[in-house]
């Protein structure tokens, strides 16, 4: 990033924490991220939208303030042709009285009401079924906000102005996108639990991502799926990591069951400007109804965080499922864990990669889990089991690991990586560095043994070992204590003892010094004397 993206980012993260202040005091950081990152993002719509009127029929955006093509589109509001262009270039337009700076216009001259905003949403969502019911998280009329009309309207206003000299269009690379991820993982700091439905760590979503890329090459672009996606975080990595000339053929797919995370995803693909055709995001239940239809099943690459250990209804029906039905068992009721890893695995390519963050469980319970993790074991679907550290993530303090599958392996070891004790220790959770994610793709790619590091197991290993995949069953990390040197601490002994005798002589000689008038005093201070005297002999 440059001097001036670097720059351009805080910015907007500084005024958006601005902005967050006229809402922290009425609620917490899991609500008031709705409407933060809701009015953010229709703010980007309308400057967009602005500056492209300005290209059109003004003197270009580089010429132009947002003012200036605001009242050139206000004098041009008929042509029919420009909103053609518009609807074709975004696919969605918005009316000269419903833009952020007219609706800035309100609030400056103190007219503002709350639905001069409510109905500029609706107009949004209205244009276009990629944005239908993309603002229903931002509730403009909770009493939350204030008791009145006017409170509400006061609040909203102070969240406007925050916000409103932020230079979000022009701004250099993916400033703006980059920003809101980096927004999304600090509201999620401090929304605690909760955050873990809609944020997977950058680097831990990082490491997903290129582990499902070694060894591959896709120079015409490349499908990928995520069906517990969150805030789509992890599908987009894969920006940065493809070459830069196929970024822009990455076809998405991601289903998210949260309504309001699910809206969240839909605003971040925008802003990382991913072409709507690209993307295809469902809000829906991955567990309960198969999706996408089968005709669209297979994906080059396949990331997942799902929500571990989740409850499901395991019901007989989804025996007959074929995500699940050659397994012979469901995974139990009270842990979906191998639900959501074979509801992935099967929309894989066969030459494609998965990879997904689960907890430790997963390697080692028995009944069900056992079978299930028994027969992808002896197909050869399991490549690697990568431990990570403990307290990575907002939701969850325990240790998780990495499995990574695949379809098309040529044997079937596992490649076992105990990455759990390189990290960073952060104040509230730990963090992967770069070196650290280095060091597990190298090892991975590699398929090496490294000393208390990592393994490469042969199948009749894991079998010897009853399919049990607990890491430390194969990578020994236990460092045994150095050798005490007893010379040595003899002579430490000694030289100790005589410091103790020094420092008692020293005590007596001023001891003997000491004199009172008080006859009680000084036969006190005689027995000191005589006891330390005796031990000196």
């Amino acid at each position: 990033m440059t001097m001036t993206e670097s720059t351009e980012t805080k910015s907007l993260e500084t005024a958006l924490f601005s902005a967050a202040d006229a809402l922290r005091s009425k609620m917490d950081a899991n609500e008031y991220k709705n409407y933060l990152l809701g009015i953010i993002f229709y703010k980007y719509l309308s400057d967009s939208m602005l500056y492209e009127i300005a290209d059109e029929i003004g003197d270009g955006r580089e010429n132009t303030t947002l003012a200036e093509a605001q009242k050139l589109y206000e004098e041009n509001a008929d042509d029919e042709d420009l909103q053609d262009e518009l609807m074709d270039t975004f696919s969605y337009v918005i009316t000269p009285e419903h833009t952020f700076t007219k609706v800035m216009d309100h609030v400056n001259d103190h007219s503002f009401q709350i639905v001069n905003l409510a109905d500029a949403f609706k107009e949004i969502e209205g244009t276009n079924e990629t944005f239908e019911g993309l603002f229903d998280d931002v509730d403009l009329f909770s009493r939350r906000l204030g008791n009145n009309a006017q409170k509400q309207a006061d609040t909203i206003s102070a969240v406007l102005s925050a916000i409103s000299d932020l230079e979000l269009v022009q701004s250099p690379g993916d400033t703006l996108g980059d920003a809101y991820e980096y927004l999304i993982s600090q509201f999620a700091s401090e929304s605690g639990k909760k955050a873990g439905e809609f944020y997977t760590p950058q680097k831990v979503s990082e490491l997903l991502t290129r582990l499902t890329l070694v060894g591959k090459q896709y120079p015409e672009g490349m499908t990928v799926y995520d069906p517990t996606m969150g805030s789509g975080s992890l599908l987009l990595n894969f920006k940065k990591y493809i070459g830069e000339s196929q970024k822009d053929e990455i076809i998405y797919y991601g289903q998210e069951i949260n309504t309001s995370t699910y809206n969240l995803a839909r605003m971040n693909m925008i802003l990382h400007h991913v072409d709507t055709a690209n993307q295809h995001l469902r809000n829906g239940d991955t567990l309960d109804a198969d999706w996408p239809p089968s005709a669209k099943t297979n994906f080059d690459a396949v990331v997942m965080n799902p929500p571990y250990s989740l409850h499901w209804s395991s019901a007989k029906g989804f025996l007959e499922d074929p995500r699940f039905s050659k397994y012979g068992v469901l995974a139990p009721k009270s842990k979906a864990d191998y639900a959501f890893l074979l509801h992935g695995f099967y929309h894989l390519k066969n030459t494609g990669t998965m990879a997904i963050v689960l907890p430790h469980g997963v390697l080692f319970r028995g009944t069900k889990e056992g079978k299930i993790r028994q027969k992808l074991l002896e197909d050869g679907s399991i490549d690697a089991v990568i431990g990570l550290p403990a307290n990575l993530f907002y939701s969850t303090s325990i240790p998780t690991t990495i499995v990574v599958l695949k379809k098309n392996k040529q044997d079937r070891s596992v490649m076992f990586i105990d990455a759990s004790k390189e990290f960073e220790k952060g104040k509230n959770q730990n963090q992967l560095r770069e070196e650290d994610l280095d060091k597990i793709i190298k090892t991975y790619e590699e398929r090496k043994d490294v000393d208390k590091y990592a393994h490469l197991a042969t199948f009749d290993e894991i079998k010897e070992n009853d399919f049990n995949l607990n890491i430390p069953r194969y990578v020994d990390t236990f460092e045994p204590e150095p050798e005490v040197d007893l010379k040595q601490v003899s002579k430490d002994l000694t030289a100790v003892n005589k410091q103790i005798k020094d420092n008692e002589k020293e005590l007596v000689g001023m001891l003997k010094q000491l004199t009172s008038k008080d006859d009680d005093i000084m036969e006190g201070i005689n027995d000191i004397i005589q006891n330390f005297e005796e031990d000196l002999k």
